[in-house]
């Protein structure tokens, strides 16, 4: 350990990469970047870029690292991401340093480039990210995508009692799904205010695992847009806020009972959502995997309920 200590190019390449994600994080807060490819894709190249001008060391990669996962893990304790956030995020950003090592290794391998350990030369892969982040920000005119995620079980029962066994929640008590066992958002009761168009319905979650707090997880408030017992329950989501989720942006929750074979039920559940991450192809698979495993609790607790 002291070994590694003592090593000049493993302290800088920590230095390095404090001042690479501090100056990402911070953009964060002043709204100077969006969560999309500038901060994803571009920092932690730029960063590995950096990393690989370094006199080539033993521990160096391992320092970047190291560091790049304690500052997010860090991000979780003051409630500015959910753990699992964080956990997805890693897969997409540490090939890129690792990347990024690695061509600078290549340009210096044929004499284009020399090392270095000035923190006031490694910092110059810093300044892409500097004009790309406010330039992405502020010139970024795509329109918003609505994305439906869909859900369909059937039910030895009739639509009448689904719709009665749905409507309103007392307490959401079933086996979790593997993602709530990290830090997804746990449903614990949903509450419907009046039973008519325009009545409201809202939803208490509780955090993941690490939570304390029956509903430190956040609200979802709807508002009925259409109902008809048995057939369908349409609502708007007209507030929101799940703790370490501000990129996700929810539209509509509705649910759908179409009689089947005979007093038997398909239940549809359909949320539909907006979201500011990209790259999509990365993100959107995740996003919906996680929208799934909170249908499939809610679906699994539905039965429980039935069944008493």
């Amino acid at each position: 350990m002291k070994a590694i200590l003592a090593d000049r190019s493993f302290r800088i390449s920590i230095l390095v990469t404090l001042l690479f994600l501090g100056t990402g994080i911070a953009f964060l807060f002043l709204g100077l970047v969006n969560y999309g490819w500038v901060l994803f894709i571009l920092l932690p190249l730029v960063l590995g870029i950096s990393i690989g001008a370094m006199p080539n060391k033993k521990y160096l990669l391992w320092g970047a690292i190291g560091t790049t996962v304690i500052v997010l893990l860090a991000l979780y304790i003051p409630g500015l991401s959910g753990l699992l956030c964080i956990v997805m995020t890693l897969p997409l950003i540490v090939p890129l340093i690792f990347f990024g090592y690695v061509l600078s290794h290549l340009v210096k391998r044929y004499d284009q480039m020399k090392s270095t350990d000035r923190v006031s030369v490694l910092l110059l892969p810093l300044i892409p990210f500097l004009i790309a982040a406010p330039a992405e920000h502020f010139l970024n005119t795509d329109k918003e995508a609505i994305i439906e995620v869909r859900t369909e079980q059937v039910f030895p029962y009739t639509p009448e009692q689904v719709y009665d066994a749905i409507k309103s929640v007392d307490t959401l008590d079933a086996e979790k799904p593997f993602l709530m066992h990290f830090d997804l958002p746990i449903p614990v009761k949903c509450v419907l205010e009046k039973e008519a168009v325009g009545g409201l319905r809202t939803c208490y979650f509780k955090g993941g695992k690490l939570s304390n707090s029956d509903f430190g997880g956040g609200t979802i408030v709807e508002k009925i847009t259409e109902l008809k017992r048995g057939k369908v329950l349409k609502m708007d989501v007209i507030d929101y806020n799940l703790i370490g989720r501000k990129w996700l942006g929810f539209k509509e929750a509705i649910y759908y009972f179409d009689a089947v074979e005979g007093k038997a039920c398909k239940l549809t559940r359909i949320t539909t959502y907006t979201s500011v991450l990209t790259p999509r192809w990365y993100w959107e698979p995740l996003e919906k995997l996680g929208i799934r495993q909170e249908h499939d609790y809610v679906f699994a607790n539905l039965t429980k309920d039935l069944r008493r």
